[in-house]
């Protein structure tokens, strides 16, 4: 099944996101064994000693079918409390640590900036994305939603991993 690619595209609203729900959404349907593995994961307990209880909103819809993080991120943007969003896309189904695509939906908008203060900011602007393993979307979601650390802390520990993608802390 082909979904239309391009500016008309149109995906669906999401409703009913509590705030300390981490967003994960499904935009490969290619290995449904793979995506029943990922579901497991988040569903677990997370934390010390598995103290937290696994809080996520799963978007299993066809018409995500092969949507791409620009496309999500514009789909998201009314969400004023979404600070990240985790996408289950080709990588993900393919990858041993079944590692998510996590996307900022923070922009700085460097129009706004004056270069006289922001000069790096706008040279070598924040991460924009990085991987992380199911394990680690808890974490991730909860630090950057109450602001116990920024996003792009967490993109800077998956680039220290061999293989990018950060696992629970």
């Amino acid at each position: 099944m082909t979904m239309p690619q391009g500016p008309e595209r149109v995906l669906p609203e999401i409703v009913g996101r509590d705030v300390f729900d981490a967003l994960v959404i499904r935009t490969d349907f290619s290995d449904d064994e793979s995506w029943t593995a990922v579901v497991g994961e988040l569903c677990r307990p997370w934390g010390p000693d598995d103290g937290f209880p696994a809080r996520v909103q799963v978007v299993d819809a066809p018409a995500w079918s092969g949507a791409t993080a620009d496309e999500v991120l514009v789909a998201v943007d009314e969400d004023e409390y979404l600070s990240v969003v985790f996408l289950a896309d080709r990588h993900t189904m393919q990858s041993p640590t079944r590692a998510l695509l996590a996307l900022t939906t923070v922009r700085e908008d460097e129009g706004d900036l004056d270069p006289v203060y922001y000069q790096g900011l706008i040279e070598s602007p924040e991460p924009r994305d990085f991987r992380a393993a199911p394990a680690a979307v808890h974490e991730v979601h909860a630090n950057v939603t109450l602001g116990n650390m920024g996003f792009a802390e967490f993109a800077l520990a998956a680039s220290a991993q061999p293989d990018q993608v950060l696992r629970p802390l």
